[in-house]
């Protein structure tokens, strides 16, 4: 005779690890989308676009003091080309491109997944501008998932900078962000920022409340 299976027998499994600390209640965060971009150093901006040239803000993004700008390059690969790739400002101690795994695969790359300054060993790319081109030996990244919180919040949740997360996306794919970087700084807002390759496969809107779940205890 079959045994039957009674509600509670089939209840959703709970997953445990001893990496992970969940939080007793999960706390939401705005997801940020972010597309192609490239940020750049001073000098190399005078390079593309002339001397003493200043960026020239067009929308401001989600952290307080940072925006796309006007301009935009072209990105030359190896297999392929980008045209109108926006510029983000102000300029940085380092130029930095992020793309999609899409965008890579057209330029003929394959840039690691990466966090933001963490450019040994990435490949390079040549940016062509009005009035110039710079070859750069290295800098392509495909970014990894991060957050982005004020002090207050961070401490909050128990955090610091260079903690580790897990954070669930809700809906009909319902999918787990693992091993996510928090970034602390008196400069940013909650914002939880994807790639479009990475939001369109989980079904994520730019604005959408996420759910951080657990704490990594142990470092990745």
């Amino acid at each position: 005779m079959r045994e039957e299976i009674l509600p509670a027998e089939i209840a959703a499994p709970v997953f445990i690890s001893p990496y992970l600390e969940p939080y007793p209640e999960p706390w939401p965060v705005p997801v940020g989308i972010s597309a192609r971009h490239i940020h750049l150093t001073q000098r190399d901006l005078e390079e593309l676009f002339g001397p003493g040239y200043q960026l020239t803000p067009a929308k401001p993004l989600s952290q307080p003091g940072q925006y796309a700008a006007q301009e935009t390059l072209t990105l030359v690969g190896p297999k392929g080309v980008l045209e109108e790739v926006r510029i983000l400002g102000p300029c940085r101690p380092y130029n930095q491109v992020e793309l999609s795994g899409t965008d890579a695969y057209q330029l003929g790359l394959d840039p690691p997944i990466r966090d933001s300054g963490d450019l040994d060993g990435t490949p390079g790319i040549v940016l062509v501008g009005p009035r110039g081109s710079v070859d750069l030996p290295f800098g392509v990244i495909k970014a990894a998932p991060h957050l982005h919180l004020d002090p207050a919040t961070a401490r909050q949740h128990g955090l610091e900078d260079g903690d580790r997360l897990q954070i669930l996306a809700e809906g009909e794919k319902e999918v787990v962000f693992n091993n996510v970087l928090v970034r602390v700084s008196r400069d940013y807002l909650p914002d939880f920022h994807l790639d479009t390759d990475e939001a369109n496969a989980a079904g994520i809107r730019q604005g959408q409340q996420v759910l951080v779940i657990a704490k990594r205890l142990l470092p990745a």
